[in-house]
């Protein structure tokens, strides 16, 4: 197994390269430790910090660890696991196969560990849809450029600030680049989570609990920023509820829904007119916890309670279909928000603003 495939496990070389070998998952899962602990940290760390982790010094170990880390992936199958685990792959491969292209010195061969362009877009089947314009400019087809920069953040990107001409879009070198980033993004991605065999999966049952566990604790907002409360869960939205009806909420309900409304991009100021209705509301009171609990004035940024605290707590209420297999709120809501078509996503306050105008 060649030191490139392990260094771009991604390859359809290296998927051929696993399979001419003829790699016994399961036997691998079941006996080779060294492979399931890379694997598991691979979905740790991109869950953790957005990166694959440190590869294994062993080239074997190392790509076999890819296809171990997406059966994990898939026995979680929680569909924020599958983008994060996708976006962390993604990301170490760009900024692998850019020192790449930037370190010209390496002469080819079939032990190199590095990719050229060349390589990359015939990978992805771009060569004839992109084509060099200039030093560092280049262009590519409309239709393959959309969907390749769908997820790119950033006005940029969109079609309208283009320069369209001939059905071509022109891109940077360095754009160039994000759209290949997307390009693999979109591949290993692409069927993720997949049935996983119920013998694999028992033998995995220990670091799939590990993962889930700190799934369970992570703070999973910081790409949310849109308020819908029909798109909650039901345990938000019954808390919310009670807000807005003015009942008394005990400390621990009170916790939740503000650290709930907080993570998905409220402001103190939203946050404490929402509580005004209560009869025991006190503004200062309720400024000092939610700033508290925003992380304002303490060293610590709270997170909503996970679904196990909130059932300990009695907090849990009409759970449906989603909630059995969603271990916190708000990976709840990411996939609410992500299924959600862009007619249904206006947001709250943006409502309320225009209600306020109008009067």
């Amino acid at each position: 197994m060649q030191r490139l495939h392990a260094r771009y496990p991604f390859l359809e070389a290296a998927r051929e390269s696993v399979a001419t070998a003829a790699v016994d998952l399961a036997a691998v899962v079941e006996r080779d430790q060294a492979v399931v602990d890379r694997a598991r940290n691979r979905v740790l760390s991109a869950l953790e910090d957005g990166t694959i982790g440190e590869p294994h010094r062993d080239s074997r170990t190392e790509l076999l660890s890819y296809p171990v880390a997406r059966v994990l992936v898939s026995v979680v199958g929680e569909r924020v696991l599958v983008r994060r685990y996708a976006r962390a792959e993604a990301e170490t491969a760009h900024e692998r196969f850019v020192a790449d292209l930037e370190d010209t010195t390496e002469l080819k061969s079939v032990e190199s560990t590095a990719l050229d362009l060349t390589d990359l877009l015939t990978e992805f089947d771009l060569e004839s849809a992109v084509q060099e314009r200039g030093d560092e400019e280049y262009r590519i087809g409309v239709g393959t450029y959309l969907p390749l920069a769908a997820d790119c953040w950033g006005d940029e990107w969109r079609l309208v600030n283009r320069s369209l001409a001939d059905g071509e879009v022109p891109v940077d070198e360095d754009e160039l680049h994000e759209l290949l980033r997307e390009a693999i993004r979109n591949r290993i991605e692409d069927g993720l989570p997949f049935d996983v065999p119920e013998a694999i999966a028992d033998d995995l049952e220990g670091d799939v609990t590990e993962i889930r566990d700190v799934l369970a604790d992570l703070d999973l907002t910081r790409e949310i920023d849109t308020v819908v409360p029909d798109l909650f869960p039901p345990c938000m939205k019954a808390l919310l509820d009670d807000v807005q009806k003015g009942e008394h909420l005990p400390h621990h309900s009170r916790f939740a829904i503000t650290a709930f409304l907080a993570s998905i991009g409220m402001s103190t100021d939203e946050i404490v007119d929402l509580y005004q209705v209560n009869a025991g509301f006190g503004e200062d009171m309720t400024r000092y916890q939610t700033d508290h609990i925003r992380g304002e004035t303490s060293p610590t940024e709270y997170s909503p309670p996970s679904c196990a605290t909130m059932q300990s707590y009695g907090d849990c209420v009409n759970k449906d279909d989603l909630c059995e297999r969603i271990p916190h709120p708000m990976a709840y809501y990411e996939e609410r928000i992500d299924d959600a078509e862009d007619d249904d996503l206006e947001d709250w306050r943006e409502a309320d603003d225009e209600a306020a105008s109008a009067e």
